[in-house]
């Protein structure tokens, strides 16, 4: 489960920070600014990495034996500002505990 928990890792910091420059550079370039061929780049590029995350939550949540809840709650922390980089500290600290037990 090492790999799939690192491979989630990843993409969750990823798709985290991806998300913020969306949120905090290119929605204010396109619709402040009137410069909207950053966003029109970027997001294409945050969505291929958002399906990416999908399928590595996915991987682990059936490695892990998550319940469905859980599984749909971590998917949609990608979608949030901030909330992927919380979950993700999540996981790792339940993997951890679950390791150890």
């Amino acid at each position: 489960m090492s790999g799939a928990l690192s491979r989630f890792r990843v993409m969750a910091l990823v798709v985290g920070i991806g998300l913020l420059i969306l949120f905090f550079v290119a929605v204010p370039l396109r619709y402040l600014a009137g410069h909207a061929e950053f966003s029109e780049v970027f997001s294409p590029i945050h969505g291929a990495a958002y399906m990416v995350y999908l399928v590595t939550v996915l991987d682990l949540s059936r490695r892990a034996g998550w319940t469905f809840l859980r599984t749909v709650g971590v998917m949609l922390a990608g979608t949030v500002p901030f909330l992927s980089f919380v979950v993700e500290r999540r996981v790792v600290r339940d993997s951890g505990t679950a390791a150890s037990a």
